[in-house]
């Protein structure tokens, strides 16, 4: 009776007796962990402690790490048990089961790359130790599944039981991650589609090379394209590219560069927001060794952090690791397609997933490069591009993928050498690791399982490629020594912001997708700016806020001349702007909308229908357009007038202040800070709103795209289109000369559970760029909640 009146209190909320609201509220609060006292929990070896400091931070201490992972997995399951559902489901493509039809084109997807199969087939490949340590975790989750607590509201919302927990949804889960920060597949298909629309001139300045690179041709395979492009539309739309979000920074210095003589360093990965955050902080502590750091709800290691000795950290290299084919059909054979040798068949399976609790069936078709992705997308009535179809080659789709390995041999590393060779089972995704150790050594290698191109493929990871044709074949992968790296550099300091690491021409070829380097020109340039910097100056960078791109801008757009007197008196509002991103200031949320208004008035005239699918900031190609480099683009190719890029800057000025007026009523009240406001959304209930109020995360938040300090919008989102989307998820500043005087912080909480005075404790001071300890000592534990987990059968 209490379970429906909660689930009606959820869902309808209106009209709920008080009494049944009260009763609810209370039921709810028994899905709050334990947090003192002793558990008798099998599948222990030993006893273990765990201290919960005032931050809801744990602190495990156990006799063996696999009791310090099995704890792992029962705090996890305790503080984000829900999180860890959804992330399962995502992974093994059963979210529809839950949330029905809006999620049936994820699970298709998933299903159709077959990411839940191949987990099962990295776990049986993997080596005894890394499974021992995989389980451990496993039986921690379950031990607490076992207790058959109250869970947490969304299960009772929306009738779920979780099942339980297996190694492959860690492994799942980790893949997943590895597809979401692997987007090249995207940059293909976006290539194939604005082939058909641009010149290959206007393409290489929409779609620019890396600054000051030169543009090199891409191949013509516009022919091929047609049949494929509505696959291409569909699969972009289900798995958006998230653009410029995909971004981190980590930057090392060397111990001459600081004033205590001993190494620091810095991380901030970029995520998209949510609530709870991607990211749970832990210390783990055995007699194989302590680490301490952010934790992924699902796996057993820490995955950004450090231990005893040194510290690492990691930023998304964006290294090529899939290439898409376009596969003929053979004409004369029913179910096979075009090969080098000769038509081979299709590999076919069904697959079934529950819409809710509809069946819904489709077949799968593999060919030798990979899935056939284009069928993930095909419309209800079935169908499928005529002639040809789109399959991906992805490096992760393998069973000999071992990052599960590395992930737990980077926890047990004891120098930066031995760090470096616990990396060689990293195969995806490919990152940026930044390190440094207590002896004084720092250093960067980025490795990944790399496909090698033969040098007569002249698309190079580009646009999809004719799948019959031998030469885009890959060549295998290239050896882990040749991965990009570099240890004690001459000027003490290493910076990786997503730009290009390695020197024109370097081998094997990595990408041709690098971020441009705004924001590790910023940190090079504050980091130059001081002789000696210490953990105050490392906190300045990370809070940082000027911005890369109202800085190049900023000559433009304080020189508009608008016609309407809203436009001027906006313009007015910026007179004496510095290009920074303040919260508090209206001058940013000026240029913000000046700038989505000039981006629109730029190139949506050439895009045509394609505009609402690429329409993105796009910094480089328009700061090209609007300093003089590709002053064409600002002519309206529909009128048969010669349209200015200063007329479009005027005019852009007049729509901007228009719009501001609309969304935020007068001008005295336009404050970045109240548009730019952090969106860590619940899932599902961020989209419900009379549940909105309660579970999502808002702050007003500083920075944008192109600051250190990054807060991502989404110009295309016309209900919200100066919110944060995507920031530092995490921040950690490692200081070598003292590990425990270290400082993190994510963006919400260590707890999932709304009822948690842990929800969402981190969010403002996340947003004011403030930061937490984590010591290691029992003592240094502040107000320790203590609880113990002892070997044994859970008491009835």
């Amino acid at each position: 009776m209490i379970r429906r009146a909660l689930r009606l209190a959820l869902l309808a909320v209106v009209g709920v007796p008080v009494v049944l609201v009260a009763a609810a509220f209370l039921y709810l609060r028994q899905s709050l962990p334990q947090l003192e006292g002793e558990l008798a929990l099998p599948g222990l070896g030993a006893r273990v402690e765990i201290l919960r400091d005032r931050e809801g931070i744990p602190h495990v201490f156990a006799a063996h790490e696999r009791d310090a992972h099995f704890a792992l997995g029962f705090l996890h399951a305790q503080d984000r048990l829900w999180q860890m559902e959804l992330q399962r489901r995502v992974a093994s493509g059963r979210l529809s089961e839950v949330l029905g039809e809006r999620t049936f084109d994820t699970d298709r997807l998933m299903r159709t790359l077959g990411i839940a199969r191949v987990a099962e087939r990295i776990a049986e490949k993997l080596d005894p130790a890394t499974i021992a340590s995989l389980e451990a975790y496993a039986s921690g989750v379950n031990a607490f599944l076992d207790g058959e607590p109250v869970l947490p509201v969304e299960f009772l919302a929306m009738r779920v039981k979780p099942e339980p927990w297996r190694v492959e949804d860690s492994l799942g889960w980790m893949l997943v991650m590895a597809w979401d920060l692997s987007g090249n597949w995207r940059s293909e298909l976006a290539r194939l589609r604005l082939s058909a629309r641009l010149s290959p001139e206007q393409l290489a300045q929409f779609l620019g090379p890396y600054p000051a690179d030169e543009a090199k041709p891409l191949p013509d395979f516009r022919a091929l394209y047609p049949p494929v492009e509505d696959a291409a539309r569909r699969l972009l739309a289900a798995s958006p590219d998230p653009g410029e979000a995909h971004g981190s920074n980590n930057w090392v210095l060397a111990g001459a560069r600081t004033a205590s003589g001993k190494p620091l360093l810095a991380n901030d990965p970029h995520l998209g927001l949510q609530a709870p955050a991607i990211w749970y902080l832990a210390h783990l502590e055995s007699p194989q060794g302590k680490v301490v750091g952010a934790t992924l709800p699902g796996l057993p290691y820490v995955v950004l952090g450090r231990n005893a000795s040194l510290a690492w950290s990691m930023t998304t290299t964006l290294g090529d690791t899939q290439d898409l084919f376009v596969e003929r059909l053979s004409p004369k054979l029913d179910g096979h397609y075009d090969t080098p040798q000769g038509p081979r068949a299709f590999v076919t399976r069904e697959e079934r997933v529950m819409v809710g609790k509809q069946v819904r069936s489709f077949i799968v078709r593999e060919t030798r490069h990979g899935p056939v992705i284009s069928d993930a997308v095909a419309s209800a009535a079935g169908s499928a591009p005529k002639g040809y179809v789109l399959a991906l080659a992805w490096a992760a789709l393998d069973e000999t993928n071992a990052t599960a390995r590395a992930g737990l041999e980077m926890n047990r590393a004891i120098n930066a050498p031995d760090f470096v060779q616990s990396l060689q089972d990293f195969h995806a995704p490919q990152q940026s690791l930044v390190y440094a150790d207590k002896d004084g050594r720092v250093g960067l290698i980025a490795p990944v399982r790399l496909p090698v191109r033969r040098a007569d493929n002249e698309a190079m990871g580009r646009v999809p490629v004719p799948g019959w044709d031998e030469r885009y074949d890959w060549q295998g992968f290239a050896p882990f020594e040749r991965m990009p790296r570099m240890v004690d550099p001459p000027s003490g300091a290493l910076v990786t912001a997503n730009n290009r690491i390695v020197p024109p021409g370097f081998q094997p070829f990595m990408t041709t997708d690098w971020m441009p380097p705004y924001r590790a020109n910023r940190i090079g340039t504050l980091l130059a700016g001081q002789e000696k910097h210490d953990v105050a100056s490392m906190r300045r960078i990370q809070g940082d806020v000027e911005s890369a791109l109202a800085r190049a801008l900023l000559p433009t757009f304080l020189g508009a001349t608008p016609e309407t007197d809203a436009g001027r008196r906006a313009l007015a509002l910026a007179r004496d702007w510095d290009g920074v991103m303040r919260i508090d200031s209206p001058a940013p949320l000026v240029f913000a909308a000046w700038y989505r208004e000039l981006t629109r008035l730029v190139y949506a005239d050439e895009l045509g229908d394609l505009f609402p699918d690429f329409w993105e900031q796009r910094a480089a190609f328009m700061i090209a357009v609007m300093t003089g480099a590709a002053p064409a683009w600002c002519d309206d190719v529909g009128t048969d007038a010669v349209e200015t890029c200063p007329q479009r800057s005027a005019r852009a000025m007049d729509l901007a202040a228009a719009d501001l007026a609309k969304r935020y009523g007068a001008e005295s009240a336009w404050r970045w800070g109240e548009a730019h406001v952090a969106a860590s959304d619940h899932r599902p209930f961020g989209t419900v709103p009379q549940l909105a109020r309660w579970f999502n995360l808002p702050v007003a938040t500083p920075g944008d795209t192109y600051s250190v300090n990054v807060g991502h919008t989404h110009i295309k989102d016309e209900a919200r289109p100066f919110a944060n989307r995507h920031a530092a998820s995490l921040r950690a500043i490692y200081d070598l000369a003292d590990l425990d005087r270290s400082l993190f912080m994510h963006s919400t909480g260590q707890s999932g559970n709304r009822f948690s005075p842990w929800y969402g404790n981190f969010a403002e001071r996340w947003a004011a760029v403030d930061y937490v300890t984590i010591p290691t000592a029992r003592e240094a534990v502040a107000s320790p909640r203590r609880l113990v987990l002892a070997p044994g059968a859970r008491a009835p």
